[in-house]
């Protein structure tokens, strides 16, 4: 039993160093700041890929961070909270349905001085802020379709209230009308009830 267990544990190691996903590659380091950065890579083709794990380094090794994320297409993370004029060093793997890919290569970077690159808008280029930006135009977007379909809706409500307004005139002016003819029928009844009287009258 023993011998057994222990060949199921390497056949289930080898599984999983054979199903590893690749390293990610082509990792870059863009949009330097004084205390950001953005990392970037590439994942080879034809394996599935569910997220990825960065892991963030000072050179003098004072201070070591792990970013995760799954369930995620991404190929991109900002970077927050980072000293300004400091060295570090990242490497990313990639994540897969069974488990993490070997690390790329270590790819060093320094932050700016706050005084050398102080944008007049903080990250525009960053794509996730660009993203922000992109939800604040449709939201803008939607408010003014919005508006719109309201007054639509307000100027069908108008006309029709005012068409209905002419029909109830129409209505009233033609039952005068109608009126008016009966009473006109009244008085030929007087005249001929006048000559039925005054037939009996000579009779």
């Amino acid at each position: 039993g023993f011998k057994y267990s222990k060949l199921i544990e390497l056949l289930l190691l080898l599984l999983f160093f054979l199903d590893r996903p690749p390293a990610p590659v082509n990792v870059s380091v863009m949009h330097l700041r004084a205390d950001s950065a953005t990392v970037s890579w590439e994942v080879p083709e034809g394996d599935i890929i569910i997220g990825f794990s960065i892991s963030q380094q000072r050179m003098d090794g004072k201070m070591q961070r792990f970013i995760r994320e799954v369930n995620t297409t991404s190929r991109s993370c900002v970077l927050w909270d980072l000293e300004e004029e400091t060295n570090y060093i990242i490497q990313v793997q990639s994540i897969g349905l069974y488990g993490e890919s070997q690390a790329s290569k270590r790819v060093p970077f320094r932050t700016l001085k706050k005084t050398d690159h102080e944008p007049l808008s903080p990250l525009t280029d960053d794509p996730t802020v660009q993203g922000l930006d992109k939800a604040r135009h449709l939201q803008t977007g939607e408010m003014i379709i919005i508006v719109v379909v309201l007054l639509m809706w307000a100027a069908v409500i108008a006309l029709f209230c005012r068409q209905y307004d002419i029909i109830k005139d129409n209505d009233s002016s033609n039952s005068k009308e109608k009126v008016k003819p009966s009473s006109e029928r009244t008085t030929p009844e007087h005249h001929s009830g006048g000559l039925l009287r005054s037939k009996v009258g000579h009779l």
